[in-house]
């Protein structure tokens, strides 16, 4: 039997507009260890909006989480979100240079800062020639979305969840990207969960689907899109 990394049961939310609409109610899932899951789905369903809630970024209005055999009322939010951690498709770089932005992982969650892992990341992200002193407010879109992929990779977290995370990149930087952190799931086994709207992505990158359609999350075999 595989573990789980991460559950959910019961999940609702419904979020305030003109009327009150719900996105999801009475939602489960489980995300197994080291697997790699692919979410599709058509836009507005609530595929960010879970992964949000999953990396404690915001709330569902019911149900409830469990992350590696503890629920979530025993859990310290920056212990979870140092195993648990989202990147958006729109991502915000703090103030200062790249390097000021990658340390703010190790400044916030007491752990060393790791410059060669760094180096690493950035060059197989294709931002090795970057000088880490460029002001992260100037960088490209593109850019931006890879310097807040390394700057989650470098917790080294056991759960990515990853949120269109190569919209705004070219087909070399993208597939670089796939290529990175495929590998990191091989070799230390991190898991993920990736919302793409891309089909041969999607064949290139999951082994499991989720579909979110109605409110309702479906799991599928394997992605074969």
């Amino acid at each position: 039997m595989v573990d789980s990394i991460l559950s959910f049961t019961n999940l609702s939310k419904t979020i305030s507009t003109v009327a009150n609409r719900t996105l999801f109610a009475q939602m489960s899932g489980t995300v197994p260890s080291g697997e790699k899951i692919v979410f599709v789905g058509p836009s507005g369903q609530g595929k960010s909006t879970l992964l949000r809630i999953l990396g404690l970024l915001d709330e569902a209005d019911s149900g409830e989480l469990v992350l590696l055999g503890k629920p979530l009322q025993q859990w310290d939010p920056q212990a979870w979100r140092m195993n648990v951690c989202y990147v958006s498709q729109t991502p915000v770089m703090l103030e200062g240079s790249i390097e000021d932005n990658l340390r703010t992982v190790s400044r916030l969650h007491h752990t060393e800062y790791d410059p060669s892992y760094a180096a690493h990341l950035m060059s197989s992200v294709g931002l090795g020639d970057m000088g880490l002193s460029k002001e992260a407010s100037t960088l490209s879109g593109g850019e931006k979305q890879r310097v807040a992929l390394v700057r989650s990779l470098l917790l080294r977290p056991k759960l990515l969840l990853l949120d269109e995370i190569t919209s705004s990149l070219d087909d070399v930087s993208k597939y670089a990207v796939e290529h990175l952190i495929t590998d990191i799931n091989r070799q230390e086994g991190t898991g993920y969960v990736w919302i793409s709207h891309d089909r041969e992505q999607a064949a290139r990158i999951g082994e499991r689907v989720w579909s979110l359609s109605n409110g309702t999350v479906s799991e599928g075999g394997i992605a074969c899109l």
